[in-house]
């Protein structure tokens, strides 16, 4: 049985992988921190054609995580496909952000992925083969003013992408990143009209993009298709940069 775990499975993101994955065959673990309510409701829904579990993990909590991931293992066994896209946003002046919140957003966006990733990953080399899939933001590639440490930590990301994609690849397993543009989910409702309209004339393709466009390229990176690339950041942002 093909398993995938999904980390911030139950947000608008990695809800529509969950389902996508589920509709490609996979179990699916649908990751959550607090979003327990939701969690369930899809992990039911995807139970009507398939096997799913829910799956509590704190990003910031490397206990957390290694619970969780024996949770996994128990269930589900060897997880054929891991989506880092858990993660958390913080707008604001750089100067004015606490310790405590810079330390926050850098566990939630990076560090809970590499440790996860890792316990996936010693798995994934002992049955050679896996999907590592991190699902990062076009503002880690250029950076954007008042999202200092959440572009610092997307960067983070695609740096651990291309280097952790040539470190497994003798062993059969590919890493990829997918750069996230501006997409139509609750992480970004916090967003006036004004500045929606503001973000979209900038985007060729006129428009925010859906959860499932995403879903879609992450599943395609998941095929046997797809065997052939590793270590590579795939835009998917309309255009946009």
């Amino acid at each position: 049985m093909r398993s995938a775990i999904v980390t911030g499975g139950a947000g608008g993101i990695g809800s529509a992988v969950c389902r996508r994955l589920a509709a490609d065959g996979y179990a699916v673990a649908v990751g959550y921190n607090k979003s327990e309510q939701e969690a369930l409701t899809l992990c039911e829904e995807l139970r009507k054609s398939g096997t799913a579990m829910v799956l509590q993990l704190d990003l910031t909590d490397p206990a957390s995580l290694l619970a969780a991931y024996r949770r996994f293992r128990a269930e589900l066994g060897v997880p054929e496909v891991l989506v880092n896209n858990g993660g958390a946003a913080h707008i604001g002046i750089f100067t004015d952000m606490s310790d405590s919140e810079i330390l926050n957003l850098i566990n939630t966006d990076l560090t809970g992925a590499v440790l996860l990733t890792r316990h996936a990953a010693e798995d994934m080399v002992r049955q050679h083969r896996g999907r590592i899939i991190n699902i990062s933001s076009v503002w880690g590639v250029t950076g954007a003013s008042c999202e200092a440490v959440y572009s610092a930590a997307k960067a983070g990301l695609i740096g651990f992408t291309k280097a952790l994609g040539k470190e497994l690849g003798p062993s059969g397993i590919t890493v990829n990143c997918i750069a996230a543009g501006l997409i139509d989910t609750k992480m970004n409702s916090c967003l006036t009209d004004e500045d929606k309209s503001g973000l979209i004339s900038e985007i060729p393709a006129g428009r925010m993009g859906s959860p499932e466009e995403i879903a879609s390229l992450a599943a395609y990176l998941c095929s046997g298709e797809a065997a052939y690339i590793n270590a590579q950041v795939i835009g998917c942002d309309g255009g946009w940069i």
